[in-house]
């Protein structure tokens, strides 16, 4: 089975910073795009954050466009969220996304991580 696994999140200030990481494990072929998406409180739709091509190509949300930085470890099957500059409208359960092809079977999967949580406090 293949598992991503988040971590990082917490509490910080407005105008303060986060890391989070995210590992994925298991049966894994390939990883394609992987991403970092969030659901705020009350809202029921996850919104994309950034992503990241295997090859290092990035795009942001226009909300964290230069105050977060998205990058990954492809030999680690990781991504990381270095999030600069908070504000608490950034508060959010984070989550990682991988598109990855098992190994073997050679399936498609659209991998999500369990959340992590970031409060921003004003």
């Amino acid at each position: 089975q293949v598992q991503l696994v988040e971590s990082g999140g917490g509490l910080a200030q407005a105008g303060g910073s986060l890391r989070l990481s995210c590992r994925a494990s298991g049966n894994i072929r390939r990883i394609d795009d992987m991403a970092w998406y969030r659901q705020a409180p009350g809202k029921q739709q996850r919104e994309l954050v950034a992503t990241i091509t295997s090859d290092g190509s990035t795009n942001y949300a226009e909300s964290v466009k230069g105050r977060f930085t998205v990058s990954r470890d492809n030999a680690k099957n990781a991504i990381d969220l270095q999030m600069n500059t908070l504000r608490p409208e950034d508060t959010a359960v984070y989550y990682c996304n991988a598109a990855i092809t098992v190994e073997y079977s050679l399936r498609y999967l659209n991998a999500w991580g369990e959340g992590t949580l970031v409060t921003v406090s004003a």
